[in-house]
Formats: C-alpha cells, structure tokens, sequence
C-alpha cells in the first residue's frame, strides 16, 4: 500500500509541477490550490519531490465535498460534455486549499 500511495504522491507532484510551469493560472485552476502553493510545487527540486512523495499520507484529496458535482461526473446521461462543464464552474466557486 505503501507503495502505491508512493507512486500516486510522486505522480501527482510530477503533473502538478509540469501544469505550473506550463500555465500557472490554469495549473491553480485545474488543482485547486493556491498561489502559494502553487509557487511551493514549481520551486520543488527532484530529491524534495521525491522525499515528498515518499511520505506515507495522500497529497491529494478529492475537491467533491458535495455530492451534487460527483453525480454530474459520474453519472451524465445525455451530454457528457454539459454535465462537466456544469460541475467545473461549481468546483471553480469553491475556495482554493491554503496553509495553514
């Protein structure tokens, strides 16, 4: 398991930095986090993400704190295209995670 949590963590940060460095507003956007950690992620040397990723905790969580955007991803029926649309502008009216 650990491995595996390893591996998700590693790719994660991976992606993460890669969005930031390529377009830093849609990066923030699209992962929901803030300017200051989105800073934090593109100024990461490869031993620190490695060292990072290898904690035995998730980095990542799911943005789905309601159900109502789960269901819209999940669970279109007409128009796929609609449905995630409808539930990225829910996700953007969401706060973005902060230090704490």
């Amino acid at each position: 398991m650990m491995a595996e949590i390893r591996d998700a963590n590693l790719s994660y940060l991976m992606l993460a930095q890669q969005m930031i460095r390529s377009d830093k507003a849609t990066a923030i956007f699209r992962l929901g986090i803030s300017d200051e950690i989105a800073d934090m992620i593109q100024g990461l040397s490869n031993a620190q993400i490695l060292k990072l990723a290898g904690t035995n905790m998730m980095l990542t969580r799911f943005r789905f704190d309601d159900c109502a955007i789960l269901g819209m991803l999940t669970n279109y029926n007409k128009d796929k295209n609609l449905a995630q649309s409808h539930a990225a502008i829910l996700m953007a009216c969401q706060p973005v995670e902060q230090i704490s």
